[in-house]
């Protein structure tokens, strides 16, 4: 975790150069995506790039935040305006976020939990509940 703010900076470079077509976290051979949110106070487009969960049509992303204790910039915009954008190796597509919650939270946080352990450990360091959204792409 104390790593996280060389590995972010070395990703955005590795995103500008190559076109979004390569991230540190698909050099590690784990899914990634670039998510573009509306900033909830600025109202301008904000990126980064995430670990993200296949699941089905759709795509799941942990607020992890690198296990800090709070919720990371992106998912407070996605609680303001759920329509964001994702880029799948530089290709973009327009899409719809949910944040799960109850049941549907308990049933999706095993399945991350099969996915990438890591976030078990993450969850511990942040001590909080990590909020879990669901991405479905929109119709063009």
């Amino acid at each position: 975790m104390r790593s996280a703010r060389a590995v972010v900076w070395a990703d955005k470079k590795l995103h500008r150069a190559f076109g979004g077509r390569v991230s540190l976290v698909a050099l590690a051979g784990l899914p990634s995506l670039r998510l573009t949110t509306t900033g909830r106070k600025s109202g301008l487009p904000r990126s980064t790039n995430l670990l993200y969960f296949p699941h089905g049509d759709e795509l799941v992303l942990t607020a992890s935040n690198w296990g800090r204790p709070n919720d990371p910039a992106w998912a407070l915009n996605l609680r303001a305006n759920s329509k964001c954008q994702v880029a799948l190796a530089g290709k973009p597509s327009d899409t719809l976020a949910r944040e799960l919650h109850g049941d549907e939270y308990a049933a999706m946080w095993r399945e991350l939990l099969e996915f990438w352990p890591g976030y078990a450990m993450e969850q511990r360091e942040a001590g909080r509940p990590l909020p879990v959204f669901l991405l479905t792409r929109l119709a063009r």
